[in-house]
């Protein structure tokens, strides 16, 4: 049986030489970059750009990933790149402005892209999902790398690989997805429909420093110190899981993905390989692992009690603001996908805004938006 393979690289911090050693060391573990980009082709960088953020807060891909990434397929000879991501409610180039990766682009001369029109894009063998709202600019791509950030996510537990593609709906479609897709499981089911469509040929993860906790924009950072790379976005999800500890088939986007073919998140199908030879989960989780990592670790229950409970809308998970916290800045509301917004200024801008947990279909957009940590989710 062939075995997906994920490579995990050591990583002590963002130094330049060493991240750049490292990803040139993962990449010829796979075979070498040529393995899923030809020179002629033109290649997008998908980083996760989900908001502006200072980046030692963990909500952005690290700029000194990106940066070393770019500097090793110059060196390779390839020429035509461009960077862009569909950015929770900024664009591409505003949200990497002082970062330093708008300075690495700059050096390797590769333009940051803000996606400028949307095109259906059908996709009929599609088990959740038989169309996409796709930039032009990804269309006029030959070759996607996704460049993910290592971090926990309100709905599906982590984001990841395969979570980080969802920057390729266009726009205010990507909103529009969590309502049509407001569950865990629909929603995941509609990321693996997007990767199989979209098919990026490499996936890359900065876990040099990841988030843990109220991810995937207000958690902490945590220091994990590895880089992961794989072809199969699964795999390389499943190995993140072990890393903390958390049950692979506990996250959706990973029990849906090995079902739906996209990959595979069981051991035995997994070859984890490092600079030193290959190695188990379990050796990975004893030696670069962290328990005590804060991700939601409780399992999902589907009895008629639950199920009771959801249609009453009792005892679901919900996002609540800090009222101390908040500085009335409005950006939850803009985020809030629900027609007649699930939560608004009722009691006007002097005071938070106020949710009605009937309309609320738990996105968590506005906790993912929110830019002082003011929303929580319990």
């Amino acid at each position: 049986m062939k075995k997906s393979k994920v490579v995990l690289l050591p990583c002590e911090e963002y130094r330049e030489e060493l991240v750049y050693t490292q990803l040139k060391k993962g990449l010829d573990l796979l075979g070498g970059i040529g393995r899923f980009a030809d020179k002629n082709q033109k290649i997008l960088l998908k980083p996760n750009l989900l908001k502006k953020a200072e980046v030692d807060r963990a909500v952005i891909t690290h700029p000194v990933v990106v940066g070393a990434f770019a500097r090793i397929l110059r060196e390779e000879g390839y020429e035509n790149i461009i960077l862009a991501d569909s950015c929770g409610t900024s664009t591409t180039r505003k949200v990497i402005k002082g970062t330093g990766m708008d300075t690495y682009l700059e050096k390797y001369s590769i333009p940051a892209v803000d996606f400028s029109k949307g095109f259906p894009v059908d996709y009929p063998q599609g088990i959740q999902a038989k169309e996409f709202i796709i930039p032009k600019e990804l269309l006029e791509c030959d070759c996607v790398i996704s460049l993910s950030k290592m971090k926990t996510h309100a709905l599906e537990r982590i984001t990841g690989a395969v979570k980080n593609s969802y920057g390729f709906i266009y726009g205010l479609h990507k909103a529009k997805g969590h309502t049509v897709y407001p569950s865990a499981d629909s929603f995941a089911r509609m990321l693996v429909d997007l990767n199989l469509c979209v098919k990026p040929k490499l996936y890359i993860m900065d876990g040099v420093v990841a988030m843990e906790g109220n991810g995937p924009g207000s958690g902490d950072p945590v220091p994990m110190k590895v880089l992961l790379i794989s072809e199969d976005p699964i795999a390389l999800d499943s190995v993140f899981c072990s890393l903390i500890h958390l049950k692979p088939d506990m996250v959706p986007t990973n029990y849906h993905g090995e079902r739906m073919g996209l990959g595979t998140w069981k051991e035995e199908e997994v070859q984890l390989l490092t600079p030193s030879g290959e190695i188990s989960f379990e050796e990975a989780a004893q030696k670069y692992g962290n328990p005590d990592f804060h991700v939601d670790r409780k399992p999902v229950r589907r009895n008629v009690w639950v199920r009771m409970a959801k249609a009453l809308n009792i005892f679901q998970k919900k996002p609540y603001i800090d009222e101390d916290k908040c500085i009335r800045c409005g950006i939850c509301v803009k985020s809030c996908p629900v027609p007649g917004k699930a939560v608004d200024f009722k009691e006007g801008k002097g005071k938070p805004p106020v949710y009605d947990y009937r309309k609320c279909i738990r996105c968590f957009c506005c906790q993912e938006m929110c830019p002082e940590k003011a929303i929580k989710v319990k």
